[in-house]
C-alpha cells in the first residue's frame, strides 16, 4: 500500500496547526495517522516508525516522521502493532484497530528521554590498546574511500565527581599509520602529508565534556597535528560499563567521531592536487572506538 505523511500548515507567528488534509482512501484500505512529539511536546522530524500485523508480527510499513512529526499510512482493515523510537528516546509500543474507509488516528505520541547508562565511577582510566581502535576515512582521488587507523597509541580519561568535569587525553604515534598499502602508507608519513620526522606524534587534550541527551555528550578539546592545533568536537556515545578480560577487569566503552579538514593542519590540499598528489581528499572522518580500564592506582567498586 502506498504511504503518504500527513501536510500541516502551521502559523509562524501563533505556532497553530491549520487543518489536516488526507489523502483520499482506497477500496479495501483505512488510513493509520499519528503525531510524534519530543520530550519537550515539540513535534519530532525523523522518529522511526514501524507497524506489524498484530499476532504475525509481519511488517507492512517502515517510515518516519515528517519535519511536524506527523505520519501517514494506508493499511488493510485489521489489528497493527505500532512502534515509534528515536535515539536516546523510549521506545512507544501501542496497538491499533483499522477499518474500511475509515481513519484510525493513534493521536500524539510524545517520547521521554531514555535512562542514560551508568556513569564510569572517578578515577583514572586508561584506554586498553588490544579494545581501542584509532580509525580514519578519507576520500581516494574523488571517488573511492581510503580506510585507515594508527596502531600505537596511549592514554586516557580522568573521570571527575561530574562527568562535565572530566578530562580525556590521547597521544597517537605518527609514523603507525596504516592503509594496508605500504607504499601510500610511507608517502603519508613523508613531508607531503603528516611529516613524522618534524612531527613524530598528533595529540588531542579535551576542554571540556557537554551532555547532549541520553548517552550522547560532546567532548571538546584541542587536536595538535603537523605541528599546529585546533579545536575539535568529539560526538561521543557512551556505550556503559562492563567487567571482561582475563582478569576480569572493569571497563567503560565509547565510540567517538569528528571531521577533520586537512588544510586546518596547514596540508595543502589543492597545492598537493597541482602536483598531481591524489592520495586522501581534503576531509577525514576519524573515528575513536575506545574501551578504558581503571588504572591500578584506582580501587574502584563494580556496578552491581
Amino acid at each position: 500500500m502506498a504511504i503518504a505523511l500527513f501536510r500541516r500548515n502551521r502559523s509562524a507567528r501563533n505556532g497553530t496547526e491549520a487543518a489536516v488534509l488526507a489523502p483520499p482512501i482506497a477500496r479495501g484500505a483505512g488510513l493509520i495517522s499519528c503525531q510524534v512529539l519530543d520530550p519537550l511536546g515539540q513535534p519530532m522530524n525523523g522518529a522511526d516508525i514501524t507497524v506489524s500485523e498484530l499476532g504475525s508480527g509481519r511488517v507492512r510499513v517502515k517510515a518516519t516522521s515528517d519535519p511536524y512529526g506527523t505520519f501517514l499510512a494506508t493499511l488493510p482493515p485489521g489489528q497493527y502493532t505500532v512502534v515509534v523510537s528515536a535515539d536516546s528516546l523510549q521506545p512507544y509500543r501501542g496497538t491499533v484497530e483499522i477499518a474500511e474507509g475509515l481513519q484510525s488516528p493513534i493521536g500524539r505520541i510524545q517520547l521521554a528521554p531514555a535512562p542514560g547508562l551508568e556513569l564510569p565511577p572517578p578515577g583514572t582510566w586508561l584506554f586498553d590498546p588490544p579494545h581501542t581502535a584509532i580509525r580514519f576515512i578519507a576520500k581516494h582521488v574523488g571517488m573511492a574511500h581510503v580506510h585507515g587507523r594508527f596502531d600505537r597509541f596511549q592514554g586516557g580519561i580522568r573521570v571527575a565527581e561530574r562527568m562535565e568535569d572530566s578530562q580525556v587525553e590521547i597521544s597517537i604515534d605518527a609514523a603507525s599509520i596504516n592503509t594496508g598499502n605500504r607504499t601510500r602508507d610511507n608517502h603519508l608519513r613523508s613531508a607531503d602529508f603528516l611529516d613524522v620526522a618534524a612531527y613524530p606524534s598528533l595529540h588531542f587534550a579535551s576542554d571540556r565534556f557537554l551532555h547532549r541527551t541520553g548517552n550522547k555528550w560532546t567532548v571538546q578539546g584541542h587536536l595538535t597535528m603537523h605541528g599546529t592545533s585546533r579545536s575539535v568536537s568529539l560526538d561521543t556515545n557512551y556505550l556503559g560499563l562492563a567487567t571482561g578480560g582475563y582478569s576480569e577487569e572493569l571497563r567503560c566503552a565509547a565510540l567517538a567521531t569528528a571531521e577533520l579538514h586537512r588544510e586546518d593542519y596547514t596540508l595543502n590540499w589543492q597545492n598537493m592536487l597541482a602536483r598531481g598528489i591524489a592520495v586522501v581528499g581534503p576531509t577525514i572522518k576519524l573515528e575513536l572506538d575506545i574501551q578504558a580500564m581503571f588504572s591500578a592506582h584506582d580501587t574502584p567498586t563494580p556496578p552491581e
